[in-house]
């Protein structure tokens, strides 16, 4: 039996106070425990601190109790608030026991009708009273199939005025912004009949709707019976913003006349985030609202690639564009980390997709009209120029088209030398490798000269994503790229990212015996080499199977793949961080 937990005292002077610090919860797991119960326990240590004082747990089952003895020091301010913060809760039951042994209870969250809580507000809120000088228990029981966060405060009926009328004007602000870009890109739509701006309709609608719904103002203004649609609401607007977010992106950036592939993406994005809003209408709310949550950074994380990509390839319009929406992603990325228990509860992660979407909804919509004013610019710079065209003289068409050929030409050298490189490490990949193993075995030349094949895989890598993060994975493959790049450079070979972890390495001119100290002395460069990434210090090692294909040695590529990958597997089966040949050694 532990000691009574101190009292929160409400001295003389505030008129608003966080609750954080001082409550203590219990994971109640089966959600089974009664009111008694749960009072006795919170004299125990069952109950214990919020963990660095942060009240958001992320998804979780069963329910939570809260408690937190209050004393009142005001006797001016016997009436108070209590105000959960967060709009998405489904049952909140308060429990209030007074000195005398009687208790107070009331209800709340989206789960019971909007119209029975005390101050008609979007977060749910609770009348207390707080005689001076008297010590009552809070008790506050939590069960939702949302993400649990319960940030809880106690305000004079003053100051939640004051909060009242502050939020409102922000949340006012916001809407009036979004709704504005709205009706002025509705008018624009109406007078130019450019599909961009129409589905940059659809994503600024269904994403206004989106926060409408994460704010509790579609509880309070939509469906405020309806703890259906409380739930449902949530994953099929996310679904339905995710949808005008891609058919948006593959409009503006033309993905189907530029970037036939991505535009097949994007299409086949589109159909999955719709499926994901259909089966949201059957699936519980704590299993489709974590599912479409994450799908938002897929999304988006495929916008900012199509992006680059675009970037990379000249589109100009593509700039601004990548500029909102990595604006949007560091928004949400702060909002959905919130949800999932990852980052504290702050004004910049509770607020910050407010914040990172109006920046966006600000910049795409710049972006439009800069695509169309240089859109524009390009029809009367083309008309412009057909006039001179038909003034000039046949040597000047014949000067200008030689010199139009050059520079396609030159473009698609860029293309093909970018088509053979990896994006992430800037090795070469692994169809630009199939090739020259092929040629390489194919050509008269060679036959006069052993070869070898390295394959290179490192070990546990998984385990270095899942621990630190992608990022840090990607500066491993990088470092080792790197590395081997520059050993298969100093033997005149060739190193490419074969897939995933794995590496190869073409040796012209090297027997078994060179081939294994080469393998010997890449798996030592990487065993020896410290990377440094996002505050981790990482330490690697890898695997090596080498095959070596002899002089006048006839063997398909795939087969001598084949034999270095079986080399590979017992290198990882003898323990990993070693170098295996293959069984035929010519």
């Amino acid at each position: 039996m532990a000691s009574a937990p101190p009292a929160l005292r409400l001295d003389a002077g505030d008129n608003s106070f966080q609750l954080s610090p001082g409550l203590r919860y219990w994971h109640d797991q089966h959600a089974n425990a009664s009111p008694e119960q749960a009072f006795s326990q919170a004299q125990t240590d069952v109950f214990a601190p919020l963990p660095g004082g942060n009240p958001a747990f992320g998804f979780q089952t069963g329910a939570y109790w809260f408690y937190l003895p209050i004393e009142n020091m005001q006797r001016d301010e016997p009436r108070w608030l209590l105000v959960q913060e967060y709009a998405l809760s489904d049952h909140l039951d308060l429990y209030l026991r007074y000195p005398d042994g009687h208790v107070e209870h009331q209800q709340g969250g989206d789960h019971v009708p909007f119209y029975n809580r005390f101050v008609r507000f979007r977060h749910p809120n609770f009348r207390i009273d707080l005689p001076a000088g008297t010590r009552v228990e809070l008790l506050l029981r939590v069960q939702s199939e949302s993400s649990m966060q319960v940030p809880l405060v106690l305000f004079t009926p003053q100051a939640f005025a004051e909060l009242m009328r502050d939020t409102q004007f922000a949340n006012g602000l916001y809407y009036g912004i979004v709704l504005a870009l709205l009706c002025y890109n509705l008018v624009l739509w109406l007078m130019l009949r450019d599909s961009s701006y129409f589905w940059y309709l659809l994503h600024t609608l269904a994403f206004g709707l989106v926060l409408f719904t994460l704010n509790g103002y579609g509880f309070e203004y939509l469906w405020p019976t309806s703890a259906w649609l409380a739930d449902a609401a949530v994953p099929i607007s996310i679904c339905l913003a995710l949808m005008g977010m891609q058919m948006f992106s593959r409009s503006f950036l033309d993905l189907q006349a530029r970037w036939p592939a991505g535009n097949i993406a994007c299409l086949v994005m589109v159909g999955v985030f719709g499926a994901m809003g259909v089966a949201s209408i059957w699936l519980p709310y704590s299993t489709a609202t974590p599912i479409v949550s994450r799908a938002v950074l897929l999304g988006i994380a495929w916008i900012i690639t199509a992006s680059v990509v675009m970037l990379l390839r000249g589109y100009k319009p593509a700039r601004l564009f990548l500029l909102a929406w990595s604006m949007f992603l560091i928004g949400t990325t702060a909002f959905t980390l919130l949800a999932f228990a990852i980052l504290p509860q702050s004004f910049w992660t509770q607020y910050g997709v407010q914040i990172g979407s109006a920046l966006e909804l600000l910049l795409l919509s710049l972006a439009l009209g800069h695509r169309y004013a240089g859109l524009r610019n390009a029809n009367i710079r083309l008309v412009q120029d057909a006039n001179e065209r038909l003034e000039r003289g046949l040597i000047d068409r014949t000067r200008e088209l030689r010199t139009t050929l050059a520079q396609l030409g030159e473009a698609n050298v860029k293309l093909q030398e970018f088509s053979r490189r990896d994006p992430l490490t800037g090795a070469y990949n692994r169809r630009h490798f199939h090739e020259a193993l092929t040629k390489a075995l194919d050509t008269s030349g060679n036959k006069h000269k052993s070869q070898a094949l390295l394959l290179l895989d490192i070990d546990h890598f998984k385990r270095i994503n899942d621990q630190y993060g992608h990022l840090v994975g990607d500066d491993c493959l990088k470092s080792i790229s790197r590395s081997i790049n520059e050993i298969a450079q100093t033997l005149n070979g060739l190193a490419a990212r074969y897939g995933g972890e794995e590496f190869v390495l073409l040796l012209p001119g090297t027997d078994a015996r060179m081939a294994l100290q080469t393998a010997e002395t890449v798996r030592l460069r990487i065993q020896q080499t410290i990377i440094h990434s996002h505050g981790h210090v990482i330490q690697l090692s890898a695997s090596i199977g080498v095959h070596t294909i002899g002089v006048q040695q006839d063997i398909l590529p795939d087969e001598a793949i084949r034999l270095a990958d079986e080399a590979l597997y017992r290198a990882k089966h003898d323990g990993r961080n070693c170098v295996r040949h293959s069984i035929s050694v010519a």
